[in-house]
């Protein structure tokens, strides 16, 4: 997907303004009023979400509180520009965690992702080196299910060679065809070089408020 100097510029002004941590949910009653719209991230622990989170805004520790060990049962929301809500769920896949630990995440992601009204978009993150996993299969089944758009992004392509890179994208491009709430493109991305970030945030700031909520 190409974006124009205009839309990479406004996706820059959008996520230089202040992000602010909000709060962190285990219940659906304390979820924060739905008056912003939602963009939620989501993949395997040790995916990169958080760095990807921290790369977008230009901060090193906005998204440590999801990295909290003892947290990973926990939406945590953050307030981007009082225009958009960023939500970083607690990462899947993790083999240490306990069954109920895994039971308490899945009803939670679940019934957030049926439920919330106002989320328009979750990111999917993949990591560049492994592709698909089985828990990214059981997320996408649940997506589909709800009819939750989302958006998959490679991340961690600075670790690989290019033509590793490729076929990973290449593998995944193919299926994500074939899922109906997935768009049909991806993005390739670098927290550490910053490569795809700028693009990231030029999508992301489509979905936000034209201004900020007074």
């Amino acid at each position: 997907m190409e974006f124009d100097d205009d839309q990479i510029e406004r996706g820059r002004h959008l996520f230089a303004q202040a992000c602010e941590f909000l709060l962190s949910v285990t219940s659906l009653k304390t979820l924060p009023d739905a008056n912003y719209p939602e963009v939620a991230f989501a993949g395997r622990s040790n995916v990169g979400k958080s760095s990807l989170v921290n790369a977008l805004t230009g901060r090193k520790t906005l998204a440590r509180t999801s990295n909290t060990p003892g947290r990973t049962k926990q939406l945590n929301f953050f307030n981007l520009g009082r225009r958009l809500m960023l939500v970083d769920l607690p990462g899947h896949g993790y083999a240490r965690a306990s069954k109920e630990d895994i039971r308490i995440w899945t009803g939670l992601v679940k019934d957030y992702l049926r439920g919330r009204s106002n989320l328009k978009r979750l990111c999917l993150l993949v990591d560049a080196r492994h592709g698909f996993k089985a828990s990214d299969h059981d997320l996408m089944d649940m997506l589909d299910e709800a009819g939750v758009a989302y958006q998959i992004i490679l991340t961690k392509i600075d670790k690989v060679k290019r033509a590793q890179v490729d076929d990973t994208a290449q593998k995944v491009e193919k299926e994500i065809k074939t899922r109906a709430a997935a768009h049909p493109f991806l993005f390739r991305t670098s927290s550490q070089t910053g490569q795809g970030v700028p693009e990231v945030r030029a999508l992301l700031s489509e979905l936000a408020l034209e201004e900020p909520l007074r």
